[in-house]
Formats: structure tokens, C-alpha cells, sequence
């Protein structure tokens, strides 16, 4: 064999032993790769949803596996938060009157604007508070000290409580004795705590054992009309929408109903 076959020899030796080779080992293929996990999406809520989106975004989570990091507070102040370029996906106001002044300031995408229930107030009373208080004249009474409302500066649950104090006529009667929480959560946990014998809270958080209530006359205050939208600055806008559809959906819907929430297209009268 003359040295030039020799190298053909050797070379085609070599060529089966490496496909001999690559047949055995094993190549990663998509199948195989891991699933990405998708980011936390961050909500900026309104104080008064904290039990119901708390709810909802558990089921959620469960059912699509997309976490939800939840951030309760007064509209008026994540308002704030998102011009001051907060990392917000998605805002849930507790009036759309907020939604529309960051619309109009370019920081959320229009065409995501959606009601998604209107609120009701309450006048929550500490129970171990002796005095019977189950009207709004009651509060101007000697034995109620303290009243708590959500300051009306900004948050729309205070606006609501100081409006409907006005038209019941008692506002002037129980000014001095006003107590002011951050938000409507705090405000409850001042009647929750007895620092406020009584307030005016929203009916979404108030059913807890320390307090009894009494449904105010909706008609005592502008109605709390609550919107949501997309932030626009939002990484993951798509995954926003979806959770926001799952809110205003036929999993979603029900939940807030539960929380004494009226659901768009509804009526508070019978």
C-alpha cells in the first residue's frame, strides 16, 4: 500500500470512529430545556382591595403560574409613586379620576382603561364600644370621641366618607373629633384597635371580628367608581392585560362581588 492510500485509510478510520462517537452522546434539544419562569408582575391597588385582590391573585398564580406582588396603599399616593416613575405593571385606582390624570399625563396606555366595580362605604363600629351607633347623627353623640376617616387629601374612600358626612349634615358636628388614616386600611384599624370608637370604611374590608357596620346611603356621596389601566412604562405589558382581563373576568368577577364590590354594568338599586 503506497503512502497516499495509507492516509485515505487512516482518514476514513477516523470518520467512523467520531460518527461512531457522536451517535452515542446526547444533545440538549427544546424539550429539554427549562421553562422560564415569568417575572413577578408588580400591582399598585388601592387599600380597599387588599382581601379581594389578595384572593384573586392567589387563584391566579395557580391557575397560570405568573406571581403577582401586590402593593396596597391610598390611590392618591401610588398615583404619586407611578409620575415619580415607580415599577408599577398594572394600577387599580379606587376612583378612575386618576386613572384619567395619568392618561392625560401620557403614564398608562389608554386602551386599557377599564371599570372594574364601584365601592360602597360603611360606618364601622368598634364592638366593644358600648354606645349604640348605627346612623351618622350618632357620631356627633358625647360618648363617640373619635371618628376615623381615609384622609380626603388623597384618598378617594376619604372623599367619600367626608362628602357623605357633609350631606347627612353631621359634618360640622364631628370635624374636631376627626382621626385621619393614610388609607381606608388604616383607618379601620383604628376602629379595629379602639383608637377610633367609629369611622366610615369601605364595606370591601370590612368584615373582620372586631367590628360591626352599617351600609351608608350610596347617594350621600359621589359614586366610587374604580378603574384600572396598563403602567406604560411596564416591562411586560401583555402579561398586565392578562391579569387585569382575569380581574374583570368570570373568576375574577365573582371575588369582588363577594367584597361588596358592585360590578360594572350593575345597579345598586334593586
Amino acid at each position: 500500500m503506497n503512502r497516499c492510500a495509507a492516509m485515505c485509510v487512516r482518514f476514513l478510520i477516523v470518520l467512523i470512529l467520531f460518527g461512531l462517537t457522536a451517535g452515542c452522546r446526547t444533545f440538549p434539544t427544546l424539550a429539554d430545556s427549562p421553562t422560564p419562569t415569568p417575572s413577578p408582575l408588580t400591582v399598585a391597588a388601592a387599600a380597599d382591595l387588599q382581601f379581594a385582590f389578595t384572593e384573586i391573585a392567589e387563584l391566579y398564580e395557580a391557575r397560570t403560574g405568573q406571581s403577582v406582588t401586590l402593593v396596597f396603599g391610598s390611590t392618591g399616593q401610588l398615583a404619586q409613586q407611578i409620575e415619580n416613575g415607580a415599577p408599577f405593571d398594572l394600577f387599580a385606582a379606587a376612583n378612575i379620576a386618576f386613572i384619567e390624570q395619568l392618561r392625560d399625563k401620557g403614564l398608562l396606555l389608554p386602551e386599557t382603561i377599564a371599570l372594574y366595580a364601584e365601592g360602597r362605604i360603611v360606618l364601622a363600629v368598634n364592638r366593644n364600644f358600648t354606645f349604640e351607633v348605627d346612623e351618622l347623627i350618632d357620631l356627633a353623640s358625647s360618648p363617640v370621641q373619635r371618628v376615623a376617616i381615609a384622609n380626603p387629601e388623597h384618598a378617594p374612600y376619604g372623599v367619600a366618607a367626608k362628602e357623605a358626612l357633609i350631606n347627612g349634615g353631621v359634618w360640622e358636628l364631628v370635624e374636631q373629633k376627626l382621626v385621619y388614616g393614610e388609607n381606608v386600611r388604616q383607618t379601620l384599624q383604628f376602629v379595629q384597635t379602639g383608637d377610633a370608637q367609629a369611622g366610615i370604611v369601605a364595606l370591601s374590608i370590612a368584615d373582620v371580628p372586631e367590628i360591626s357596620w352599617t351600609l351608608i346611603d350610596a347617594d350621600l356621596h359621589t359614586p366610587l367608581l374604580q378603574a384600572l389601566a396598563v403602567v406604560r412604562s411596564s416591562p411586560q405589558p401583555e402579561a398586565a392585560r392578562a391579569f387585569a382581563a382575569f380581574i374583570n373576568g368570570v373568576e375574577g368577577r365573582p371575588i369582588m362581588q363577594r367584597y361588596g364590590f358592585v360590578l360594572p354594568g350593575e345597579s345598586l338599586r334593586p
